[in-house]
């Protein structure tokens, strides 16, 4: 493993797994601009390096994220807001290639939850919390929150989370979809080491096809979508990676990867 520990953020690697951990601990990995643009700038990094197959976002035991940085916030205008472009860097984590998984751990709030759900997949430990609790400080979510909520756990519980500002549990999280499993929080960084393994070890482009037409059904109507999904499974077939994946199939043995 390689490791560069750089406050805010740990960036390191293990093998073909890029870990990009969140390092605030003082204020629970709150999310202020400066961290923002280091996990923007480390995640472009690992997604034009060939070796690295997917990306992992982890915080501490405690929070994943809390939220973001309120006291950097609180005394900013309309026009300060807009004109330091306060989501540019989440734009740029929109347009990663590489699957990223969110590791959460601990409070995922505010955009804390957002950057979960900006996320390919997001695996929660046993002791994590998800909220949207924005109205409880006079504002509402503006990372996206309510428009992936919405559409990754339905209308009505957008509606609770935002309205109340309520906490989910990690078991919660799951029932409605926000997450895909949940790991026990003793030896959960390793858990999700393998958790990102099981991703790196698949045929690269097709991963990264796979994620363009899942991504498809949020943004087109079904015969729109399922269109998308076609020509993808089609150009698969211009690929090195098909042919040695079947091939490998066929002959019973483990494919070697070319990414290409």
């Amino acid at each position: 493993m390689t490791e560069a520990n750089t406050e805010p953020l740990i960036v390191k690697n293990e093998g073909p797994i890029g870990v990009l951990q969140l390092h605030r601990p003082k204020v629970l990995n709150a999310l202020n601009p400066e961290l923002m643009s280091k996990l923007a700038a480390a995640a472009e990094a690992f997604d034009e390096d060939p070796e690295i197959r997917c990306i992992l976002i982890l915080g501490s035991e405690r929070a994943f994220a809390a939220g973001a940085d309120i006291a950097d916030m609180a005394p900013r205008s309309v026009a300060d807001m807009k004109q330091r472009d306060q989501f540019r860097d989440w734009d740029r984590l929109r347009r990663i290639r590489t699957p990223m998984v969110a590791g959460v751990s601990g409070f995922a709030l505010g955009g804390g939850c957002e950057l979960a759900m900006l996320c390919d997949l997001a695996v929660a430990a046993d002791n994590a919390k998800f909220g949207q609790p924005e109205v409880s400080i006079g504002v509402i979510p503006g990372a996206g929150g309510t428009q992936r909520l919405a559409r990754s756990v339905g209308r009505a519980m957008a509606m609770d989370m935002c309205l109340t500002g309520r906490m989910l549990d990690a078991n919660e999280a799951l029932r409605i979809g926000l997450v895909s499993r949940v790991l026990p929080s003793e030896g959960f960084e390793q858990a999700m080491m393998t958790v990102g393994g099981e991703i790196a070890k698949q045929a690269p482009l097709a991963v990264q096809l796979a994620k363009e037409a899942v991504e498809a059904a949020y943004e087109t109507p079904l015969e729109g979508g399922i269109m998308a999904e076609r020509n993808l499974f089609f150009s698969c077939f211009g690929t090195d990676d098909q042919k040695e994946g079947m091939q490998a199939f066929l002959e019973k043995r483990k494919p070697e990867w070319r990414n290409r």
